[in-house]
């Protein structure tokens, strides 16, 4: 249950990269999966009409009866939308292929691009007690992704170890520059994380040494590796954490965690030691 006394509100991050294949899914899921691990309540919006994120945390198509789509485009309140996982203070908003139209639905909405705030700011969500809203965002720069940006308070970037990564980083950049000149003055880059790091690989090695020269401090600390259970968790639709604690890949997202949790604070008593 919620507390209705606590005046905390949910820290609202878009997990974003235009570029497919960068583990902006796997992210999505495991970065929500460690929060909670760490005392958070955490709610995760499916916003990728291939519904990965729903099928990674257990959602079976068949019980997707209210969607990220239904939220959007018929405006249902979120309350009719949103699911529990089986996992304890993870929620989850899930998605289908109906959201595969939703550019084309949307586009002569003359609110098109802010409906995705306007859901999230219902009063039914302030109920919920959350402290953190990831949204997993579609692989392209389309007005879905448009509507997280303008949603969010920040944009996680996933960061592919590999050749050109930087150069795809730059429109999305562009893109979150020009929100923030038109409908979100406040949005700004949460960081920037490595994935699909192989410490063996000599180009991994370079193009994470290229990112941080390039980017600072944006880039996280953490760096997450190519790892066979991670890849594996999907598939039996659970976080990496639930599937193999022990693991690298489990490792790797506490530390991602942690390190935003050192950034956003949970409310005193809620942090677990």
């Amino acid at each position: 249950m919620s507390d209705p006394s606590r005046d905390h509100e949910p820290r609202i991050i878009a997990v974003a990269n235009q570029k497919g294949g960068v583990g902006k899914t796997t992210t999505a899921i495991n970065l929500a999966a460690g929060l909670v691990d760490l005392g958070a309540r955490v709610l995760l919006i499916d916003l990728d009409p291939q519904g990965n994120a729903s099928t990674g945390l257990g959602i079976a198509t068949e019980a997707r009866a209210a969607t990220t789509y239904d939220l959007l485009i018929d405006e249902r309140p979120i309350s009719e939308v949103i699911q529990t996982t089986a996992i304890d203070n993870l929620l989850i908003c899930p998605a289908n292929s109906d959201l595969a139209s939703a550019d084309i639905d949307l586009v002569s909405n003359e609110k098109r691009v802010y409906l995705l705030h306007d859901a999230l700011h219902q009063p039914a969500t302030e109920h919920l007690g959350l402290d953190f809203i990831l949204i997993d965002c579609p692989p392209s720069l389309s007005l879905l992704t448009v509507n997280a940006l303008v949603a969010a308070q920040s944009v996680l970037v996933p960061l592919q170890a590999e050749f050109f990564a930087l150069e795809g980083l730059s429109q999305l950049m562009l893109t979150v520059r020009k929100i923030r000149t038109t409908a979100n003055p406040g949005l700004r880059i949460e960081g920037v994380v490595m994935t699909m790091s192989d410490a063996r690989n000599r180009l991994s090695q370079q193009v994470e040494s290229d990112a941080r020269k390039t980017l600072g401090d944006l880039v996280f600390k953490t760096v997450i590796p190519r790892n066979v259970r991670l890849s594996e968790a999907p598939s039996f639709a659970m976080p990496v954490m639930q599937y193999d604690s022990a693991s690298k890949g489990s490792e790797a997202y506490r530390n991602l965690s942690a390190e935003i949790l050192a950034r956003h604070p949970l409310p005193a008593g809620k942090v677990k030691v």
